[in-house]
């Protein structure tokens, strides 16, 4: 759960708790161990390269809520717009060109919310 608060913040991890129901409480339990507890927690890379390998994969996937979330968590992760756009043009060459077409609109859109000029 540490983990998971320091890349997405408190906010977003309370709305997600305050959120979860008897039955989606042990899908929210094994994300939070698996993913957050195990490959988040890994020493091996920074919390901005996780941050820009997730965006790179949810983007090639079209998972474009996921792709705006963790585009939000990059204010914790210390990702860069720079970082982002690099990782969208691997999507483009290995994953496809719509995709990362996609994901650069959604990236622009989190951005602007966020008040980030890439």
């Amino acid at each position: 759960m540490t983990t998971r608060r320091s890349v997405l913040g408190d906010a977003h991890v309370d709305r997600a708790e305050a959120a979860k129901t008897d039955f989606d409480a042990p899908f929210q339990e094994m994300i939070t161990e698996g993913a957050w507890g195990t490959v988040w927690s890994r020493p091996d890379w920074t919390k901005r390269e996780r941050s820009m390998v997730t965006i790179a994969l949810l983007a090639a996937l079209g998972h474009h809520e996921e792709v705006a979330m963790h585009v939000r968590a990059t204010a914790n992760t210390g990702a860069t717009p720079e970082d982002i756009r690099e990782a969208l043009m691997h999507v483009a060459i290995y994953a496809g060109v719509p995709a990362a077409n996609h994901a650069f609109k959604i990236v622009k859109e989190t951005y602007k919310e966020m008040g980030v000029k890439p």
